[in-house]
């Protein structure tokens, strides 16, 4: 696996990361031993850019990355996010970014995760009820605390980004990115790009729609897999967004590789500042995603994916409640 920068301030991590959000919660039934099997063979094929989060479980993935990761510690550049505060019975508090919360999210993390410092730490959303200088501030001070070594934001909107970079370098953005999610390279890529932050695409699979698994609303009835609720898949909007999938479905088998790795692969040319996170659950699907690495795209497939899949063409907002996106 290809080692890239991401960002300007030092981290190098692999030109793929691992998603562990769904081996928790959100995408139906869980296994945690083929979830830490799942890591273990990301890390196996040099993948060390693991991705987690203290509210997915919610603090059930973090402990669960730290029991695979707890002889391995070397061999991963661990990531994971504050602010979408949740209590233990999974219900929701908010979004907090108030200085004295940051602390204690990292506090709480450190000590789930049994590691001494986070290498990527991010704020999940951006609150706004609290300037990003005072959210980032504290986080600066976790920085000099030895606590994390890197700084990150994930949702933020361009001036909130200018805003933080300004208090203390941030490393990495993070933000829903894919064929079918192309908002980014709007306003966002090209201001990390101009500020020297690297880019970490989630959803690179379009929650997996791009892979082909689902054709159907019934494809998606799976006891608490949030899916079934999500706006672009449903009704009207699945159907529509089923034609841009048969382009993508047509395009992959001319080109001999799944649906998924040619999404992937999208991604994995957009730049070398550009750094997917596809999750998954199970090893078979990271060795795939892996594979996808190797695929090259000419400038003629590159054309005619963005003609089959260009922005905007997807139907249905990208989460039912976008309020809580910075823009």
């Amino acid at each position: 696996m290809e080692r890239l920068k991401l960002g300007s301030q030092g981290l190098e991590v692999s030109a793929e990361g691992l998603g562990c959000m769904g081996m928790s919660e959100f995408y139906g039934p869980t296994d945690e031993t083929e979830a830490i099997a799942t890591i273990h063979r990301a890390l196996d094929l040099g993948v060390d850019l693991l991705d987690t989060a203290d509210m997915y479980g919610p603090f059930t993935n973090e402990r669960l990355v730290g029991r695979a990761i707890a002889d391995r510690r070397d061999d991963v550049v661990l990531a994971t996010k504050f602010g979408n505060e949740r209590r233990d019975d999974g219900s929701w508090v908010g979004i907090n970014g108030r200085p004295e919360y940051v602390r204690a999210a990292c506090e709480a993390s450190l000590a789930r995760l049994g590691v001494d410092h986070i290498d990527l730490y991010y704020q999940h959303r951006v609150d706004k009820t609290v300037p990003i200088e005072e959210t980032v501030g504290a986080m600066a001070m976790l920085v000099s605390e030895g606590k994390v070594r890197y700084l990150g934001l994930s949702e933020a909107s361009p001036t909130t980004i200018r805003r933080a970079h300004a208090v203390h370098p941030v490393t990495a953005l993070q933000t829903e990115y894919s064929l079918w999610t192309r908002d980014p390279e709007q306003e966002i890529l090209p201001t990390v790009r101009e500020l020297g932050i690297g880019f970490v695409a989630y959803s690179p699979l379009g929650r997996g729609f791009l892979a082909g698994r689902f054709h159907n609303a019934d494809d998606l009835r799976n006891e608490g897999d949030f899916r079934s609720n999500h706006p672009r898949f449903k009704d009207e909007n699945l159907e529509r967004n089923l034609k841009l999938l048969r382009y993508l479905e047509e395009i992959a088998q001319e080109k001999g590789v799944t649906p998924a790795q040619l999404a992937l692969a999208w991604v994995l040319h957009r730049g070398p500042d550009v750094v997917p996170i596809p999750g998954t659950k199970k090893r078979h699907y990271v060795e795939e995603n892996v594979a996808a690495a190797e695929i090259a795209l000419n400038d003629e497939e590159l054309a005619r994916l963005d003609e089959a899949l260009p922005p905007g063409a997807t139907a249905g907002a990208r989460y039912a409640d976008m309020k809580t996106i910075d823009a």
